[in-house]
């Protein structure tokens, strides 16, 4: 059975993070969040792939697997029910659909992390998607 690893950045640096990264042995960082920008430093998009890449970590890019703007909302409200209702909806898109086959197709090729803010996983829609197109993987959860 394969494994996928999930992490979230909140109240972490970047050094921690990437020692996380690297202690697991993650190939590939699969940034599952809508819109890929962060006001922590080092997180936002074009920022965390150069850092990865200095760590020898592939960035991938799926947006349409993030949260849309009223899933974000619930997240925050920590309105767990709210949150998956919106997420199940967004991952009947067509280019959801799509996104999580190539996701699964790389998980079963290579080491990869789903990468989100919250730090515990379980309020994060990270495991609401593994969950839902993952499933026949292991998981598990990093803490940097």
């Amino acid at each position: 059975m394969p494994t996928v690893w999930t992490i979230g950045y909140e109240q972490t640096a970047m050094p921690a993070f990437l020692a996380a990264l690297q202690g697991a042995g993650i190939e590939v960082l699969a940034d599952v969040r809508a819109i890929a920008a962060s006001r922590r430093p080092g997180f936002s998009k074009n920022a965390l792939a150069a850092n990865l890449a200095e760590a020898g970590i592939e960035y991938r890019h799926f947006r349409a697997l993030g949260t849309p703007a009223d899933g974000r909302a619930a997240a925050r409200a920590l309105d767990l029910p709210k949150l998956e209702r919106i997420y199940a909806g967004q991952l009947e898109l067509p280019e959801a659909l799509a996104a999580g086959a190539e996701l699964a197709a790389l998980a079963r090729e290579r080491r990869v992390a789903l990468l989100c803010y919250e730090r515990e996983p379980g309020c994060c829609h990270r495991t609401l998607l593994r969950k839902a197109m993952l499933a026949d993987c292991d998981a598990v959860d990093l803490y940097p």
